[in-house]
């Protein structure tokens, strides 16, 4: 397994704090959103280990996920691409892979891009 960027205790405590901003109302601290995407990004990685879709959250991270055909330069042939809040709201649940496509919030190209069956994360 490789080792973790984000300790799991502070993205979760990232995660908690974004959550609760978002739900008062509040502009969580972009240090809280950077450390809240790295960490649930990271997380989807070690739970769809692979290398044939990469998901995108800029400027926050990218991992690419799921076993296949393995991508190593280049723009990828499998892409997912969305901002922090919705990446976010997608790994907890807060929103569906459905509404966030219907919505255009999410950008989704090449083959096995549907991430539904795997969110949410947390």
């Amino acid at each position: 397994m490789a080792k973790r960027r984000i300790d799991p205790g502070d993205g979760m405590a990232a995660l908690r704090s974004w959550r609760e901003a978002v739900e008062s109302g509040d502009e969580p601290a972009r240090s809280v959103v950077l450390t809240a995407v790295r960490f649930t990004l990271e997380e989807l990685g070690i739970l769809h280990p692979g290398r044939s879709v990469e998901v995108r959250v800029p400027p926050a991270g990218a991992v690419q996920i799921l076993p296949g055909t393995t991508h190593r330069r280049g723009t990828p042939p499998a892409v997912v691409e969305t901002d922090a809040a919705t990446w976010l709201s997608l790994a907890c649940g807060l929103l569906t892979w459905d509404e966030a496509m219907a919505g255009s919030r999410v950008s989704a190209s090449g083959e096995r891009t549907d991430l539904g069956p795997l969110l949410p994360l947390v």
